[in-house]
């Protein structure tokens, strides 16, 4: 199976520029954190690259499939799950409902399973309205149910946001079990830099709508360079 590749993409807001011709390149199974101060373009590009901004230049491959015309729920088909810093959660539905209209058919059970391994405190809580979970859990519920439907692509916007060190140590377990286990590739928008170097193999800063720096985060000098550009 093809990684996931960005070509020269620029997207913005009602024709303001925010990203600029910004290129990257994941290869399956590999995990990329984009860091960055607030404001440089980093959601802009997940939003971007899921269709629900316009692509004013560039492209956007996904497993070998040219995903750059195409609307959010057709770039899901592809195989990608947009875990969004807003927490798009249906608040008034219970967890199983939320799970349910992520997962459809005889495929539930499996799915659940899936949950189980990742979250297994959800299936204690399948009746409780998601509204009513606390920041953490919702976005464990966010996470699970991009897990549930099998996703082989996962962007991940912010999820350690307003976290507390211990959920923030379970999430970084989950993601090295589900690419462990499924081989899943992630693009990881993050600001909370030990956690994007623990499970990253990459990493990359945005600066202004443009890739200032990237490497390798085993390079020893990793969180050096990274902070340079998010303490100026």
């Amino acid at each position: 199976m093809n990684g996931l590749n960005v070509e020269r993409l620029s997207s913005g807001y009602a024709g303001a520029v925010v990203v600029r011709e910004v290129s990257l390149a994941l290869q399956p199974g590999e995990i990329l954190a984009v860091l960055g101060k607030n404001g440089m373009g980093k959601s802009t590009l997940l939003k971007a690259m899921m269709g629900f901004l316009p692509k004013m230049t560039g492209a956007v491959t996904i497993g070998g499939q040219e995903a750059t015309g195409l609307p959010p729920h057709r770039v899901a088909r592809l195989g990608v799950g947009y875990v969004a810093q807003e927490k798009a959660l249906f608040q008034d539905l219970t967890v199983e409902e939320n799970l349910r209209l992520a997962v459809r058919g005889p495929d539930f059970d499996a799915a659940l399973a899936e949950v189980e391994t990742s979250f297994p405190f959800l299936l204690q809580r399948l009746k409780q309205r998601a509204g009513t979970l606390s920041g953490g859990e919702q976005k464990m519920l966010l996470m699970a149910r991009s897990l549930a439907v099998g996703a082989k692509f996962l962007l991940i916007d912010e999820i350690t946001e307003g976290l507390q060190p211990s959920v923030i140590d379970r999430l970084a377990g989950v993601i090295r079990d589900a690419r462990a286990r499924h081989g899943t590739t992630m693009l990881l928008v993050e600001q909370h830099l030990p956690f994007a170097l623990a499970v990253a193999d990459c990493w990359a800063v945005l600066d202004r709508g443009e890739i200032a720096e990237s490497g390798a985060t085993r390079e020893p000098d990793a969180a050096a360079r990274v902070l340079r550009h998010l303490s100026v």
